[in-house]
């Protein structure tokens, strides 16, 4: 049975939902070990020996991991690599930014992206914006891989009780250093893990009138808020709330797609929902091929009348 390590996304207390679909992928290859690199990550340790399916935890406890920056953190994981098989990471901004200088270190190809596992060392993949899947077989010896949330099912976060184990790695490389981060708050839950998804699209004219027509349906179903990358380009709401194959990949329980018409790209990013609701007045709107129920119609009416009966 292959040995799999994988990168555990947190925050130095919690461990990221995004961690829990690798874990169900590294399973399908073999024993799952996880690592934990980060500044008094004690807390995200204990979090992580409790999923169910990791047989063990690593911890790397540095002030260099603080923020996981990938010239740091990818010497530590090749260190470790030596008695693994392969590596995977989750396919989000870090996960992203890591695996890449992992397999360049190893001088291998990664496979990035994963939607399953066919076997040892073959995987499938998305391309050309989902419109084909790709089965890919890697000839490396070792794997790097990414993994696509939303593609695999969670494993429970509760259950496990594996036994934790202190690692060290080379530290600062002195390559990069963390100067800050400006993270969007919100009361409302976060969009990668939201159970359901009000999105806007450019139909909402302007940044005050999307926000007096989404943030209401929203808040009623407590939602998430998304948005279209024209939402976005044309400056009604931030670019962390884009949803689509170059903003974020979503799969929740509920997708409403608000005057959006479903470019491709936007479908690449959340067409794996379990139910889609789209809201809009051009009946031959491409969104409403994918829709699981389809709302015709000026979404200034039919969006308050909804909420109003909510």
């Amino acid at each position: 049975m292959a040995k799999t390590l994988i990168w555990v996304e947190h925050d130095n207390v919690s461990v990221k939902d995004a961690t829990l679909a690798v874990v169900t992928a590294a399973a399908e290859l073999g024993e799952v070990t996880a690592l934990v690199a980060g500044s008094g990550a004690d807390a995200a340790a204990a979090g992580a020996a409790q999923i169910a399916g990791v047989s063990k935890v690593l911890l790397a406890d540095d002030p260099a991991y603080a923020n996981a920056l990938a010239e740091n953190v990818a010497p530590l994981i090749v260190s470790l690599l030596a008695d693994y098989d392969a590596f995977l990471a989750p396919a989000t901004s870090n996960g992203k930014n890591i695996a890449p200088r992992v397999a360049a270190l190893l001088d291998v190809a990664q496979v990035s992206d994963i939607l399953s596992v066919e076997g040892p060392k073959t995987f499938t993949r998305p391309t050309y914006a989902g419109n084909a899947i790709a089965t890919v077989a890697s000839t490396d010896a070792k794997l790097v891989i990414t993994v696509r949330g939303t593609a695999f099912a969670k494993a429970e976060p509760t259950g496990g009780s594996a036994p934790i184990e202190a690692v060290s790695g080379s530290g600062d490389s002195g390559l990069s250093s963390f100067v800050g981060a400006e993270v969007a708050k919100s009361e409302r839950p976060e969009l990668t893990s939201a159970k359901i998804i009000v999105s806007g699209g450019r139909a909402l004219k302007d940044g005050d009138t999307f926000k007096a027509t989404i943030f209401p349906l929203a808040d009623k179903l407590g939602a998430a808020v998304g948005a279209s990358r024209a939402a976005v380009d044309a400056g009604y709401v931030p670019n962390d709330y884009q949803v689509g194959q170059t903003g974020k990949i979503v799969a929740p329980e509920i997708y409403v797609a608000v005057g959006i018409s479903g470019a491709i790209q936007h479908l690449a990013g959340m067409k794996d929902s379990k139910t889609i609701i789209a809201i809009n007045k051009d009946e031959d709107a491409p969104i409403f091929q994918v829709a699981d129920i389809g709302l015709v119609g000026d979404l200034f009416t039919l969006v308050p009348e909804l909420v109003s009966k909510l």
